[in-house]
């Protein structure tokens, strides 16, 4: 339906018509929909007193990765299959030349239901943080915090992100090289305050086809010039590894994020998950396909 010209969501104005867009926009539409029903994002009879659709915050930073998730929301909204009312919203940090009108422009121009929010935390983070380090978890906490809160206001239930496959497969990653634990981003949460879900309906979308889908439709990108802008990230450094493990091994990194929808506690060593204490032999039970042994006369 998206491909009649009469009948498309200003979202996907100028699409390519090849073949290769059309396989990767069906890719990554299915594999948005796979995750939003595989982590239950969407509850059929969730309607308020009213009989309105829940209202999802889909935070727009500029990027390839929130475009891509702000056009196929819409697009399995438009064919009927996600049930909820959406809205933009970009959180303008107050980055030195942050360019304040794209955004506004372009979701005027698609028609997007919108809120732009000003909200100097970019100062806050430079006076904190000190010389040499990153600023990365304080720019985010700022961030999530005025979500919540713009989140809140506007009525909606949910907080939608735009992390895909490869920065969850990333944050396992530096979990695990630096915090010591198993644990990486979840396609779907709760805060703390337990009035808000957060979302990440990309979480099994590849980065390279939302990089791919973003070019392809010339969305007007927005690169971050604050926490892009530093070298010598943790983040960077496991993309780093991860890039070249694919380079040996293409396919390595869909393998390992099967592992993480694949865990067996049993199998791995915390005590909390699986009580190793009270394990216990059956000796009263006999395997399936043993054969008795004769008694000796």
């Amino acid at each position: 339906m998206f491909d009649d010209a009469d009948d498309i969501h200003p979202l996907f104005a100028g699409a390519p018509s090849t073949t290769e867009f059309k396989k990767l926009r069906k890719r990554i539409v299915r594999q948005t929909r796979e995750a939003i029903e595989q982590y239950g994002m969407v509850d059929p009879s969730a309607h308020d007193k009213d009989g309105k659709q829940p209202r999802w915050l889909v935070c727009l930073s500029g990027g390839k990765d929130s475009y891509t998730l702000l056009a196929i929301l819409y697009e399995l909204k438009w064919r009927g299959l996600l049930p909820v009312d959406l809205l933009a919203c970009n959180l303008d940090q107050g980055q030195p030349g942050f360019p304040a009108t794209v955004l506004p422009e372009f979701l005027d121009r698609t028609g997007v239901p919108h809120r732009i929010e000003y909200q100097d935390t970019y100062s806050v983070v430079m006076d904190k943080v000190p010389q040499g380090r990153t600023y990365c978890a304080l720019c985010s906490r700022l961030r999530r915090g005025n979500l919540y809160r713009i989140a809140r206001e506007e009525g909606c239930s949910a907080v939608v992100l735009g992390h895909h496959r490869d920065d969850i497969l990333e944050t396992f990653f530096m979990n695990l090289f630096h915090g010591g634990r198993l644990a990486t981003m979840p396609p779907k949460l709760v805060n703390e305050e337990g009035d808000l879900f957060v979302f990440r309906p990309l979480a099994h979308v590849a980065e390279a086809d939302c990089e791919r889908f973003a070019k392809a439709m010339q969305y007007p990108i927005i690169p971050c010039d604050l926490c892009g802008s530093q070298d010598g990230l943790q983040r960077q450094q496991v993309k780093q590894i991860l890039d070249q493990w694919e380079k040996n091994s293409p396919g390595r990194r869909q393998v390992m994020f099967r592992a993480l929808t694949n865990a067996r506690p049993s199998h791995l060593l915390d005590p909390k998950l699986f009580d190793f204490v009270n394990l216990s032999l059956n000796l009263d039970k006999k395997p399936e396909n043993s054969k008795e042994i004769p008694l000796l006369r």
